[in-house]
């Protein structure tokens, strides 16, 4: 344990350092020092990283041309990406649903900022991103970013502080850099999302033609062409076209990249039932294990490459020798073996006779079969998420075009359905009218998973002629919140519904009843955070040097950093978040020595936010055995004695504590 307590680090994940750290890792032989003064890695030596990689790496000369998608500003947007935020998340449980127990969240705020705030709390938890980001048709929202101020920005834009002849407006086509403005927004913000991906974590994205091939080379960039997964095209719509002038666009697409792809397995979706009934009609011996069969052709097709070697005959029961017309898709070996078992079935036909082999519902340990999804989506259409929101809103449309809450619980069956854990975390970003988290709830209703979904949505003004402002909501992020309550509200009365049935059927002694077992529990509830400034002030030197009176201010703000409007649930939060733990994590506040103390995730870490604390508190702490105490630094301020006896107490108690201040 070191001789003074640990300052808490309240910037966000810097991601720079942070990929400079993994190049460590690597080669270390190409630093100069094992770290900086600051504990980042010094200083990269690119000739010493050169003579490493050898013939496998080309440094650019000036001039030199080289394939590869670049912009006006993409260096602008790559320090978006190396600037961590000193933002942080308020607490608003008077807005949220079941707080006290909901493992969803839901963030209103610039995206941007919120996940480099993430960073720390998710890096590398996320199973499933989906988003469905502006598609810069000219009339859509382009995020205001000041990449120098990026939180100033924000809160200029929603009102917070003085606007100073701020503006947003829409990135219209005239603008003679119509492309490079939504690149410059999408790069940084997938560029830090992708950090949050799990190893085996997957990114779905929906697009237009717009941007679509733009977008392919900026995920190729950022994920690697080799984790290129699909391109799925949704045919949206089944009608339309008086507007069009050539051809009637009925599709968008939506992209699908992982992190990794050696740790991706393969998808697979629960069995269609009205396939099964469909199809799988008929039994044998083996159906207790294997479930009904259909009956395919063991002929190859003409998509097969030529096989020689599986042109033979196969003697059927009356020892007739039967021929494929090409060639058969399994060896000789094995279908002399399914004739013994019985999974070859020959069939009688005008032409002569078929050789079909046995399709069962379930493989051999009993396991149901799964089927791939396809890249072609024609089920769902754009109207199906336009009638779930007026159905939720009493037959008014707050938002236009909502997508429809089947097409994402489609994209989280694929990423989740197939994997062996019960509460995958999901992540959107650009959450618009809150379809994910309705997704979600309605996928766990139907599965009995747990899914986890946290949703990001800046709080854009409604247009004052809009339908959603005149039903009283200011801004986007309200919509949403509501539409997640009125949702989760639904899937709750449906979920009621069928533990009521299934009450029922056990009275009645049904054991075959055909009613799906719903959860025993099911969250449809979400914690509402809000973007705002960090609740801790900071010397800002740049501020201090423009004048006397601004160099006064600064310092005053160094003898008392604690915001005059932070509250107790405030800033235990941003402790949380800056000290990496999640959002929902459980907590429980104590009463120890006569202070306030809340231990959280089961005790690891216990928090102080008071103005004062003693050797009593000290001492009743030490006996809990945390990992990790934080406390207030002004709590320890004028008391060196204090600060001394709690190292030693901890240290006695247990040395690999951590003790930190903020």
């Amino acid at each position: 344990m070191p001789e003074s307590p640990e300052k808490l680090d309240l910037r966000s994940l810097d991601v720079a350092a942070d990929k400079c750290r993994l190049l460590q890792q690597l080669f270390p032989e190409v630093f100069t020092e094992s770290t900086g003064a600051d504990g980042n890695p010094a200083d990269l030596d690119f000739e010493k990283l050169k003579a490493v990689l050898g013939e496998h790496v080309e440094l650019a000369t000036p001039g030199q041309e080289r394939y590869g998608l670049e912009w006006p500003g993409k260096r602008d947007a790559l320090k978006a990406v190396q600037a961590p935020s000193l933002a942080t998340l308020i607490p608003a449980p008077e807005e949220s649903v079941d707080w006290e127990t909901t493992q969803n969240v839901f963030i209103e705020g610039d995206n941007l900022e919120v996940l480099k705030l993430l960073q720390k709390s998710y890096y590398g938890k996320v199973k499933m991103i989906y988003i469905d980001p502006p598609y810069n048709t000219g009339n859509d929202f382009v995020y205001p970013d000041n990449y120098a101020e990026s939180l100033d920005t924000y809160l200029r834009y929603t009102g917070k502080i003085d606007d100073q002849g701020f503006k947003t407006t829409t990135n219209s086509k005239d603008s003679g850099r119509f492309h490079s403005n939504w690149l410059r927004m999408m790069y940084p913000r997938l560029y830090v999302a992708k950090n949050l991906l799990r190893e085996d974590g997957v990114i779905f994205i929906s697009i237009d033609d717009n941007e679509v091939s733009n977008l392919r080379h900026l995920c190729d960039q950022i994920f690697g062409p080799e984790n290129f997964i699909e391109q799925f095209t949704w045919k949206k719509s089944y009608g339309g076209g008086p507007k069009e002038k050539y051809a009637v666009t009925q599709h968008e697409y939506v992209l699908l990249y992982c992190k990794s792809i050696n740790h991706v397995e393969e998808f697979l979706l629960t069995y269609d039932q009205e396939k099964v009934r469909r199809y799988y009609k008929l039994t044998d011996e083996h159906f207790e294990r294997r479930g009904p069969f259909r009956l395919k052709p063991l002929e190859a097709t003409k998509s097969m490459d030529a096989r020689p070697n599986l042109i033979y005959p196969i003697i059927d029961e009356d020892g007739e020798s039967i021929y494929p017309e090409r060639q058969w898709l399994w060896s000789k070996e094995r279908v002399a073996e399914e004739l013994k078992k019985g999974g070859l079935k020959i069939i009688k036909t005008k032409n002569g006779k078929t050789v079909n082999y046995k399709q069962y519902l379930k493989d051999a340990e009993g396991e149901e079969r799964g089927e791939k999804p396809f890249s072609i989506i024609d089920n769902i259409f754009t109207q199906q998420g336009t009638d779930a929101l007026r159905q939720l809103f009493s037959g008014e449309l707050p938002l236009q075009f909502p997508k429809p809450p089947e097409l994402i619980k489609f994209f989280v069956r694929i990423a989740t359905e197939n994997i062996k854990e019960k509460d995958p975390l999901i992540l959107d970003f650009f959450a618009g009218s809150g379809t994910t988290q309705d997704a979600v709830s309605s996928a766990n209703l139907n599965d009995g998973l747990s899914r986890r979904c946290i949703s990001v949505q800046l709080p854009e003004p409604c247009d004052e002629s809009s339908e959603a402002f005149k039903a009283g909501f200011k801004t986007i992020a309200d919509i949403a919140k509501e539409r997640i309550r009125r949702a989760g509200a639904k899937i709750r009365e449906e979920h009621e519904a069928k533990l009521k049935a299934l009450e029922k059927d056990a009275d009645l002694l049904t054991p075959q009843s055909t009613t799906e077992s719903p959860p025993t529990t099911l969250d449809t509830g979400f914690r509402v955070f809000k973007l705002a400034p960090s609740n801790f002030k900071r010397w800002d030197g740049e501020a201090a040097a423009a004048s006397k009176e601004a160099l006064v201010q600064q310092m005053e703000a160094t003898l008392d950093h604690i915001a005059a409007e932070a509250t107790e649930d405030s800033l235990l939060f941003e402790i949380l978040l800056k000290a990496g733990y999640q959002l929902t994590c459980p907590m429980e506040k104590l009463t120890l020595a006569g202070h306030t103390v809340w231990s959280v995730d089961g005790g690891s870490l216990f928090v102080c936010v008071e103005d004062r604390i003693n050797s009593a508190l000290v001492d009743a702490v030490a006996a809990k055995h945390p990992v990790q105490f934080i406390c207030l630094d002004r709590a320890l301020q004028g008391s060196d004695s204090l600060k001394v006896n709690t190292l030693e107490t901890f240290r006695a108690a247990q040395p690999e504590i951590q003790f930190r201040t903020v």
